[in-house]
């Protein structure tokens, strides 16, 4: 069987997370999004730990259940240099364990979602290693709490400490990743690491799991790639669209070259903010290698829907005009993985014709694409091309990209035989 998971998010007990972010909202909106499975984050947090068992049902060793919703035990935490990192526990045994051992270096852990650690990133490792806990950098490439902001390699970060996984973040996809030889034996997760529930933050990235059975035990062994479990599919963001894909200033988000912003010693000429270092340079400074794994599962570049039809219609995201819009395609095809990743074009049509349109523009990389960075997301827009034609002559269409803003990945149909 086949299962559409988001590993990584945030309770309303994380700082700057939605109060909505309770476990009911999120089985709700993961049904909606076509999502099987959710980690839980937070769970160290005791008060998160109580609404958990409160709203949900064990299933299983780790696993819960909420309206056909699974759930396994996730956390993020923040080491005594600010970096962040992803643990998913085998049981609740295991997490109170871990909340007790951690005690001593947290001054937050009984407060606070994502707790801070007086803790080294191998130390942490170390414990989790001991607790049978899987582990591993949280979006590895932001320009914040990062691995990759702190350390120049995971053996510098780690030590001799054995991590399970690297999460991708917004910024980056598998085919950069790649280009770090390192990252070659690890299983990468695309998750949202969603601050509220609402389906445009909650599943905007995801990981398609070939599993037997939708528990721990066979996720875990899908990310150590055993027994014939696997990721057969990440899927999130288009890189461009990151909020720190670029280099660029964080106050008035002009976009600079890694050379520029050195000589300016990263501080912006315009309004002299601070320049942050975008996740493709950083990516490319590190950069050893140009061969890919042969068993890494394609990577798929998406949109929220919300943000499809946003853009097509001139409204804001959040508006009733495309809540509605939106809860047309989720009446007539279920989930919006299936309307963004399934469901044929001209089926959308029967629905909305101009938002159909933009979704094989994104499918078949026909949109333009503007790079986000500096703490601003990127944008999308649709070519007036593909505006004016019908549903018909969309395969017929010539858009011309600006060559800077081409995607490299194949098209979207090319990975449907992933599934």
């Amino acid at each position: 069987m086949q299962v559409d998971a988001d590993l990584h998010i945030h309770s309303r007990y994380s700082k700057a997370v939605s109060r909505a972010m309770t476990i009911p909202n999120l089985a709700e909106n993961a049904r909606f999004k076509g999502l099987g499975l959710v980690g839980t984050g937070d769970i160290l947090n005791p008060k998160w730990e109580s609404e958990l068992l409160k709203y949900t049902e064990r299933v299983d060793e780790g696993t819960y259940e909420r309206n056909e919703i699974r759930f396994l035990l996730t956390t993020e935490v923040e080491d005594r240099r600010r970096v962040h990192h992803v643990l998913i526990f085998p049981d609740i045994e295991t997490v109170r364990e871990m909340r007790e051992r951690l005690m001593p270096y947290s001054s937050d852990i009984e407060t606070e979602g994502r707790p801070h650690l007086s803790l080294s990133a191998g130390e942490i490792a170390d414990l989790a290693n001991e607790l049978d806990v899987l582990i591993g950098p949280a979006h590895a490439f932001t320009p914040w709490t990062s691995l990759y902001k702190e350390y120049d390699s995971l053996k510098e970060a780690y030590g001799n400490a054995k991590i399970h996984f690297l999460e991708l973040g917004l910024s980056a996809d598998s085919e950069m990743a790649d280009k770090i030889k390192a990252h070659h034996r690890l299983t990468y997760l695309s998750n949202s690491d969603a601050h509220s529930p609402m389906p445009h933050r909650l599943g905007r990235e995801f990981n398609r799991f070939e599993v037997e059975d939708t528990t721990f035990e066979e996720i875990r062994k899908a990310i150590l790639k055993r027994g014939g479990r696997k990721i057969v599919l990440n899927a999130g963001l288009d890189p461009r669209l990151g909020k720190y894909h670029l280099t660029a200033c964080s106050r008035c988000h002009t976009k600079y070259s890694l050379e520029e912003a050195k000589a300016f010693h990263w501080k912006c000429p315009k309004c002299g903010g601070r320049i942050k270092k975008g996740v493709r340079d950083r990516i490319l400074e590190l950069a050893d290698t140009d061969e890919r794994p042969k068993d890494r599962p394609p990577y798929i570049h998406l949109a929220p829907l919300a943000e499809i039809i946003a853009m097509v219609i001139g409204k804001g995201v959040e508006t009733k005009a495309v809540r509605i819009v939106w809860e047309r395609f989720l009446r007539e095809f279920g989930s919006e993985i299936r309307v963004l990743v399934d469901v044929p074009v001209e089926a959308l049509a029967g629905v909305h014709e101009e938002v159909a349109k933009a979704i094989w523009a994104y499918r078949n990389e026909k949109l333009i694409i503007i790079p986000g960075g500096g703490g601003k997301y990127g944008e999308i827009r649709l070519p007036e091309e593909i505006r004016k034609a019908s549903i018909d002559e969309l395969e017929s269409v010539e858009v011309e990209l600006p060559e800077e803003e081409r995607p490299k990945q194949r098209s979207i149909t090319d990975f449907l035989g992933a599934k």
